[in-house]
């Protein structure tokens, strides 16, 4: 096995977390997969990967160098792609993140009609509430959702979403509703991450709140299904709660001191905006979010 396939392998592995898995995926034995690594790790100098009898787990040495494997991986196809012309139609492997509930209601739909369309591509979908970076992790595009802080990353606008505070009607039935902002801290509240950094919310009318929630979450349809059982209010984005909102479930609360909308952006490297893939990806994206109601995310 070359030097280029071993890294494939070592990267393929360390995904995974298996020796066995990593060569099912790369099409290999388990034995040569490991002979490759330790082929790599002995060119190297250094353990790479900690094999126990039931897990294989990244060294440190081994995780800062998965980063820079899977840039120069990345780099390498991305050169073959321009080299095959502009024209190229979209394959190999495409690695997107996006928030959980937007890549649910929206990536996923998305990226299922490219697949049917592209049969030659493949998509890797990292749904997960955090800001990821895109080089250290080996991602293609990014779905970001607020304002942008890295200027060194291409964006296309998607649209606009909006925080809301919403309850359950059970929970406005036994509590009331707050007339106020201030009048918040006199209810149950339910925190989630992603949203509420620092368990600060902010208002369209620049007062601020210091939250001090009963239950706090890393994950929005936690949060979102705790509201729902009666549990208190949570601040969640507007695309999150809008058909809990349509069906009864939800009931929205100081919507008029609402903050001003976020936007929502696709973001990818310079080096990528030319690749058939990444082309693909943000066609279908406009296409699929020109055709909703207008508002509809917001």
């Amino acid at each position: 096995m070359d030097r280029l396939d071993a890294l494939r392998t070592f990267v393929a592995v360390a995904d995974a977390a298996s020796f066995a898995e990593g060569a099912r995926s790369r099409h290999v034995s388990a034995t040569a997969a490991s002979r490759a690594i330790a082929a790599l790790e002995a060119d190297l100098g250094a353990e790479l990967l900690r094999r126990t009898t039931r897990s294989v787990r990244l060294t440190d040495v081994g995780a800062a160098y998965l980063a820079r494997a899977r840039l120069a991986l990345s780099e390498l196809e991305d050169a073959a792609l321009e080299l095959k012309g502009q024209g190229a139609a979209p394959g190999g492997t495409m690695m997107i993140t996006a928030p959980v509930v937007f890549g649910r209601l929206h990536i996923v739909p998305l990226v299922s009609r490219l697949l049917i369309t592209h049969r030659s591509l493949t998509v890797r979908l990292l749904l997960v509430d955090r800001i990821t970076r895109l080089v250290d992790e080996g991602i293609d595009v990014a779905v970001r959702i607020g304002d942008l802080v890295d200027s060194a990353l291409h964006a296309v606008k998607l649209g606009d979403v909006r925080r809301r505070l919403v309850a359950s009607p059970d929970y406005i039935a036994r509590s009331g509703l707050p007339d106020r902002v201030a009048h918040l801290h006199d209810f149950c509240l339910i925190s989630f991450d992603a949203v509420d950094h620092g368990h600060e919310w902010r208002f369209g009318d620049r007062t601020m709140v210091r939250i001090e929630p009963r239950l706090l979450l890393n994950n929005a349809d936690a949060a979102i299904a705790a509201a729902e059982q009666g549990l208190g209010i949570v601040r969640v984005l507007s695309y999150q709660v809008a058909d809990a909102i349509a069906a009864g479930r939800l009931v929205p609360i100081l919507d008029e001191v609402a903050p001003e909308p976020v936007p929502v952006h696709l973001v990818y490297q310079p080096s990528r905006s030319r690749l058939p893939n990444v082309r693909a990806l943000i066609d279908a994206a406009r296409a699929h979010f020109a055709a909703m109601p207008s508002g509809a995310l917001l």
